[in-house]
């Protein structure tokens, strides 16, 4: 496809294995892997949650996770409301959960380090019955560990995808905690910078 075709450009190549390097008609793009798909997750989130409960996907062996008994009290206690959010978990033991489902928009997503991660938010914000009040926040956590990490090596293809998904989500230009998820130099600033004055 033509550069210019695209606002986000065509993927060319990956820098530091986290930024996504792309062309268009007059710009060269860096793309914050992390961050971007990061928002995009987060988007699929609030809007399979606005349309009922998030789809899950089911482990054929629960994933056991040991934690500290009052994080797997608070978790136990917000299983219904995680539940709405496609993730199923229960005791297991005194001291450990079983988390037999996931959101399926997380993919193969760090689900221990998201359960944990949501243990010390539970522990945090206090009040379980006002788990509600803190859905952004949950989706925000589930979103990070669903994304793609920096540090991943990352086809053409899947560069090039992640930047078409971007142009056709709002709010794409900025991560979740919101810092920009990519930057433009325009074709004339790079010439400037070569003494290329027309």
């Amino acid at each position: 496809p033509a550069d210019a075709e695209y606002p986000l450009g065509v993927a060319r190549a990956q820098m530091f294995e986290n930024f996504i390097v792309a062309q268009n008609g007059e710009s060269l793009l860096l793309v914050d892997q992390h961050a971007a798909h990061e928002r995009l997750v987060y988007e699929r989130f609030k809007a399979e949650l606005a349309a009922g409960p998030v789809a899950s996907q089911a482990h054929l062996i629960p994933l056991v996770i040991e934690l500290p008994e009052d994080d797997c009290g608070r978790l136990a206690e917000a299983a219904p409301a995680l539940e709405r959010l496609g993730l199923h978990l229960e005791r297991f033991g005194a001291r450990a959960v079983a988390v037999r489902e996931t959101p399926a928009v997380l993919g193969n997503g760090d689900v221990e380090g998201l359960v944990r991660d949501l243990a010390d938010g539970l522990a945090e914000w206090g009040d379980v019955a006002a788990l509600s009040d803190h859905m952004e926040a949950i989706i925000g956590r589930m979103a990070c560990h669903g994304s793609v990490r920096s540090g991943r090596r990352l086809r053409l293809d899947e560069m090039n995808a992640l930047l078409r998904e971007m142009e056709a989500t709002p709010h794409s230009g900025q991560c979740i905690h919101g810092r920009p998820t990519y930057g433009e130099l325009k074709k004339r600033d790079i010439e400037r910078l070569f003494g290329r004055t027309r």
